[in-house]
């Protein structure tokens, strides 16, 4: 019984004593539970090489290169990021600043040999950011109707009314006064830059630079003639020469956005046109857009300019008209607004040159759904026009319209954003519009935004991305622009 109790100790240690004498059966159950045991040894030793290799897939996956930013639509969106990709192409962009202002050549060669050497750094200062190369054929709203204190006297814009509803009954439900800045504006968002005047020098260069960074190409800017504003704003012709400055230091280009002014017609309009023109058009910032034809020809974008009838706008826009524009030294390209469908017929009747669909607001009119615009770019394509559409990041301006929460965008963390620009690229249009860098009132501001909270405000931000999100994706839209384009024209 002793030895019975002991067979499984000798079955596994007999082989290995050399027990040549013991029983065959006994030596051939031994073998097979030494199989046995190597086979399930080679399984766990595979298993577990496999669980060492796909941990090592995991840690290479949290890289710092990716784990700085939780991106939820694929972008590279980190300066870093941006930088790694682009760095050939931004040391041929700094070599040219670097000849055009002589004021920042050292600090940007010195950026140049920086950036070569660690491209992952993010640059030491704001002088030495790599900024992307302009693209002509982005065009963005701007506005230089903004004051303050220090530079103005007074707040202008960002003290903005709440705008009372044109039904009394609705009007009755909703607050009135006015915005008290700075902690106080006429905006759901808040910008980086404060509640800031635009005639401030280091604000326009902090403008353009952020619309340069963007790979935009033309500020479209809100004009009235000289001595006349809206309602809420000031005269602001004469910032004009400044932004024209500036711009030309970024290598950016200006058009004109003509507001609807009182008394706006085709005589006013020609008179207007001239003096832009003659005041301005010798500015190498000032804007001319190649035709078909191979004519350069400033452009004129032409807010509200379904309220003038077609009859005056032909006057004006026709080679027949009255007041004719065309074959003079004033000829231009012009571009109305289109809200309604039936708008496309009078402004071919008027004699405009293109359209434009200004509201960033997918739905709100005719013009501004994205499911239109094919049917308004066949249109245009049969009618030798030129069709603009105008993408914008999202829309609120309840700051100043708190009864009209029912035509929001929102956001979506820049989903909208994408979206419009993808509905634009598929029309492949001459020209995209970009609504807007900076008109706050109406949340379509591509700027810079920060968190703020103050008293019972707390703004709207861009969060969980950086201040400079929309900036980076109108970059990389415009990159993919240019590389669509290119395809078209093949």
């Amino acid at each position: 019984m002793k030895e019975g109790k002991s067979i499984s100790k000798y079955m596994l240690t007999a082989p290995a004593l050399g027990g040549c004498d013991q029983n065959p059966s006994v030596w051939i159950l031994n073998y097979d539970i030494m199989a046995r045991f190597r086979r399930r040894t080679c399984i766990v030793l595979l298993l577990f090489i496999l669980f060492i290799c796909s941990i090592m897939m995991a840690l290479k996956t949290l890289r710092p290169d990716r784990a700085g930013f939780g991106d939820p639509f694929g972008l590279g969106l980190l300066p870093e990021l941006q930088q790694r990709t682009v760095l050939l192409d931004s040391k041929q962009n700094s070599l040219n600043r670097v000849q055009a202002d002589p004021v920042t050549r050292v600090s940007n060669l010195h950026s140049i040999a920086v950036n070569t050497m660690k491209a992952s750094l993010p640059p030491v200062n704001k002088l030495e950011e790599e900024l992307s190369s302009p693209n002509y054929n982005f065009h963005i709203f701007y506005y230089s109707w903004f004051g303050n204190p220090q530079f103005d006297g007074k707040y202008i814009h960002w003290n903005h009314p709440l705008l009372p509803h044109w039904d009394p009954k609705i009007a009755n439900n909703y607050p009135k006064g006015r915005h008290n800045p700075p902690e106080d504006i006429g905006a759901n968002f808040y910008p980086e830059l404060g509640s800031y005047s635009s005639k401030d020098p280091s604000v326009i260069e902090a403008h353009m630079k952020q619309m340069r960074s963007a790979s935009t190409g033309v500020i479209v800017l809100s004009w009235y003639p000289p001595g006349m504003a809206d309602e809420n704003g000031e005269p602001t012709d004469d910032l004009v020469p400044v932004i024209l400055d500036y711009a030309h230091k970024y290598n950016l280009k200006v058009t004109f956005h003509i507001e609807p002014y009182k008394d706006r017609d085709d005589r006013s309009m020609y008179h207007n046109v001239k003096y832009i023109i003659d005041k301005y058009g010798g500015h190498p910032a000032f804007y001319r857009h190649k035709t078909s034809t191979g004519r350069f020809l400033p452009m004129f974008y032409v807010y509200d300019s379904y309220v003038t009838i077609p009859e005056i706008w032909a006057n004006l826009l026709t080679v027949s008209g009255s007041q004719t524009i065309r074959n003079t030294p004033y000829d231009a390209l012009f571009i109305a607004l289109l809200v309604e469908e039936r708008h496309k017929h009078d402004i071919h009747r008027s004699g405009f040159d293109g359209m434009y669909t200004y509201f960033a607001t997918n739905g709100f009119s005719y013009g501004s759904s994205h499911h239109n615009w094919a049917s308004l770019k066949a249109f245009c394509d049969s009618n030798n026009l030129m069709f603009i559409p105008s993408v914008g990041p999202g829309y609120i301006d309840t700051s100043i319209r708190p009864w009209n929460n029912h035509n929001t965008r929102n956001r979506v963390n820049g989903k909208y954003y994408e979206t419009a620009f993808s509905a634009a690229l598929l029309v492949r249009p001459e020209v995209i519009s970009i609504t807007s860098f900076n008109e706050w009132h109406e949340g379509t501001q591509i700027e810079k935004a920060v968190p703020k909270r103050t008293g019972q405000m707390v703004y709207l931000d861009y969060k969980p991305h950086k201040p400079n999100v929309y900036l980076e994706l109108t970059q990389k839209w415009s990159e993919k622009y240019r590389k669509e384009q290119e395809q078209w024209l093949m």
